[in-house]
């Protein structure tokens, strides 16, 4: 049934005219809004992600739209400044009248806005953030999050520490919000705290003066792996940091910064073109989607087919996918919710969806669970590219972290 639902995202979809039900939906649009970090500490590589969403929507469009309507979305900076995000996400919902908000960028920008939209009922989906809090049902129903959460992504980088590299001292390096503070959280539910050498925290807001106090401090302790839930631009800094002083550790890092362009392109940068992409070589982190190295996998087969018609000016990477994939799911979740649609029928719609592809596992939600996906793969850094291995590792906060063999539905035909 699913498949036959997915099949429709590729299909002109008639059956009547289409009125005219809530705000943002007229009998032939649906608007959407979004904040993204387009310049700011965040901006490099994440400033791909809407313009990939924004070229999966213009395919949809092109075939006819969700029941008709085409998507009309409308993502706009905040340069993941928290004050900067409150300002355009309440010009979004009481001036430009927007549907639902998608993807809005950032821990900290969008605690700043998740309340409002909450109290003016406006559909508040995908958080492109791990934070735990966009799991609050009682609290904030309209909320969801998407990717894996923080604390389930360090349960399962904590798994791998512990399993593969238990004899070495562990460091964190942790942005000082819910960000780090969630990673870390997970990390310490796997290592055992006589195995955390130090932990080192840094602010967005200061990052111009570089990693460097921090990078020592774990030297120091003698952190022979060291954990990282921080920004790309934050770790490509304290790479730098490290090579500068010979210190070369074992970096276990969030998905967030799993983008060889990215961090490659961040390197030279702060180097003035002194330093590249051989400092990536042996990283491990992990994905809860596909690489965009993986020209065999099918999804990437097709994302790469829409990237080129509609989104050539940007690369084609790891943010690219992901923009891609969190736009597949909402127009998933758009066609669940109907022709008649209202932003109670959408909120229907995520609390009973079971949503397949492209992910490796489904994105499933419920009236008690708004996280996002539950599980993650393993990968590599490796001569310029990133390599996933061994099973894809399934859990939730607490209790086992188990290992799934479901393998990843193929993309429905003639998408």
């Amino acid at each position: 049934m699913l498949l036959a639902a997915v099949a429709l995202l590729v299909a002109a979809c008639g059956g009547g005219s289409a009125s005219t039900s809530a705000p943002g939906v007229s009998a032939t649009t649906i608007t959407l809004g979004s904040h993204q970090p387009l310049t700011g500490p965040a901006a490099p590589g994440y400033s791909e992600i809407a313009p990939a969403s924004k070229a999966l929507f213009d395919y949809v469009n092109s075939r006819g739209g969700v029941a008709g309507r085409t998507i009309d979305y409308r993502y706009v900076d905040d340069a993941y400044n928290p004050q900067t995000t409150a300002s355009v996400v309440r010009k979004l919902v009481l001036q430009d009248k927007v549907f639902a908000m998608f993807n809005g960028l950032g821990t900290p920008t969008h605690q700043q806005v998740q309340g409002f939209l909450n109290t003016e009922k406006v559909p508040d989906l995908f958080v492109a953030s791990g934070c735990t809090c966009w799991n609050q049902p009682r609290k904030y129903p309209y909320t969801t999050g998407y990717q894996p959460n923080y604390e389930i992504e360090g349960r399962i980088l904590g798994k791998y520490i512990n399993d593969n590299m238990g004899a070495g001292k562990v460091g964190y390096l942790l942005q000082n919000d819910d960000f780090g503070q969630a990673g870390s959280a997970g990390l310490s539910k796997q290592i055992p705290a006589a195995d955390v050498a130090t932990a080192q925290d840094y602010d967005v807001s200061t990052l111009t003066s570089g990693l460097g106090t921090q990078v020592s401090a774990l030297q120091r302790a003698g952190a022979q792996v060291v954990a990282v839930f921080a920004i790309p631009a934050a770790f490509s800094l304290a790479l730098l940091a490290a090579a500068q002083i010979g210190y070369h550790p074992t970096w276990v890092v969030s998905s967030i910064d799993a983008d060889v362009p990215t961090l490659s392109g961040l390197l030279q940068n702060f180097s003035k073109g002194k330093a590249g992409a051989g400092l990536l070589d042996g990283i491990v982190t992990d994905s809860y989607l596909p690489f965009a190295d993986d020209r065999g996998n099918p999804w990437i087969q097709s994302f790469k087919r829409i990237h080129d018609r509609y989104d050539a000016a940007n690369p084609f990477d790891s943010n690219t996918v992901y923009g891609m994939a969190v736009a597949y799911n909402l127009v998933q979740l758009l066609q669940k919710a109907g022709k008649d649609l209202t932003r109670k029928s959408l909120v229907d719609a995520v609390n009973s969806a079971d949503l397949a592809g492209p992910g490796l596992l489904p994105l499933t939600f419920s009236p008690s669970d708004h996280r996002g996906y539950e599980g993650e793969r393993m990968a590599r850094f490796q001569t310029g590219s990133i390599t996933a291995f061994g099973p894809v590792f399934k859990a939730i906060e607490d209790g086992p972290i188990t290992t799934s063999d479901q393998p990843q539905l193929p993309p429905p035909p003639g998408f």
